[in-house]
């Protein structure tokens, strides 16, 4: 179907002022729109600007809170976040900004939040962290897409985990992955786009493999390496479910779903402030060491080039800030309708 490449800050805008359209105060929307753009910029597009069009939908018909009432409450270094049904990123902000004195006194901060939405890419709050000189383990659960090792019915989130550590000599060490083998806005996306998906990401109804996106939405997704991604969807159900008093397993509602109350999604995060655990600069020159020795191990043939997690999504970020994001005629008519019936204009292409 082709594709055009639009400007970054062009599609921030463009999604901030849907959103302020919508009843969204705006330093709320700016920080959802740069969360999806910055998705977008990494290359995960399935978690980037076509998410826009289900937060719109959902807001208008009220499974979303445009301004929630976000309720913290503190007891040592335990922060208990009632999300208020608000968008996801704007519950995990408002929660990470209110961790960090906590963080800054006791050296970690741990973080159980209920009652959110879909937050986007988990890296972007270790990016977040990581600009702060603390480093974040970011944890979410989301509506089932995982089954039990050797059942054929979803039950688990995607659950993906990260963990974000800053470094002084080149970008921060960021490590974002799902507990299934492809985040399910990835099918999402597929199916959107008319496009198969690759076998072995997913199972139809019946436990049989597809490779039809459709299918695999009514079926579930596998999880990584069998029963260990299985293992560590379950781990990370009970901190961001269970342990939240959020909902968990299949009551968690699923946004693309129609006639469902709201999501109830669960957040967990650990951010500890390096300075509590030893000086940084101590800190900044034993991580950068390790980076470095990592990268200077003898090659494989055939490699060019040792990355280390989250290096190469930095150079992607860099390469689409300046040669535009790509997204297909698709979605852009999906974002450009939708622009229409809130009285913003979609951007020109880079290319018109």
């Amino acid at each position: 179907m082709g594709e055009m490449r639009y400007r970054a800050e062009d599609l921030r805008r463009y999604a901030a002022a849907v959103l302020v359209s919508l009843g969204v105060p705006g330093g709320d929307a700016d920080r959802v729109s740069d969360s999806l753009v910055r998705s977008n910029l990494g290359g995960v597009d399935s978690h980037g600007v076509s998410r826009l069009m289900i937060y719109a939908k959902r807001i208008r018909e009220g499974r979303i809170a445009a301004q929630p009432k976000i309720h913290l409450e503190a007891s040592g270094a335990v922060l208990r976040v009632d999300g208020g049904n608000g968008l996801g990123q704007v519950v995990a902000l408002r929660a990470l900004e209110a961790a960090i004195p906590v963080a800054a006194e006791l050296g970690l901060a741990g973080i159980a939040i209920r009652r959110s939405n879909h937050f986007g890419a988990a890296s972007y709050y270790c990016e977040w962290a990581c600009r702060r000189d603390l480093a974040l383990l970011a944890l979410t659960n989301s509506p089932p897409g995982i089954p039990p090792h050797g059942g054929k019915r979803a039950y688990l989130g995607t659950n993906p985990v990260a963990f974000g550590f800053p470094t002084r000599q080149g970008p921060p060490l960021i490590v974002d992955m799902s507990s299934s083998v492809v985040a399910r806005g990835k099918i999402i996306l597929a199916a959107r786009e008319g496009e198969a998906i690759p076998p072995g990401w997913a199972i139809d109804r019946e436990g049989r493999e597809t490779t039809d996106p459709e299918e695999a939405l009514q079926g579930a997704v596998l999880p990584f390496g069998g029963v260990k991604g299985y293992a560590l969807a379950t781990a990370v159900e009970v901190l961001s479910g269970v342990l939240s008093g959020a909902a968990f397993g299949p009551h968690v509602g699923n946004l693309y779903e129609e006639g469902q109350p709201i999501a109830d999604v669960g957040h967990f995060f650990l951010l500890m402030d390096i300075s509590r655990w030893m000086p940084r600069d101590v800190y900044y020159q034993r991580i950068d060491q390790m980076l470095r020795e990592l990268k200077s191990v003898s090659r494989a043939d055939g490699v060019e080039e040792i990355l280390y997690p989250g290096e190469g999504r930095e150079r992607r970020i860099r390469r689409r800030e300046k040669e535009g994001i790509p997204l297909s005629r698709e979605v852009a008519t999906d974002l450009k309708e939708l622009g229409r019936s809130c009285g913003v204009s979609f951007p020109a292409p880079i290319d018109s």
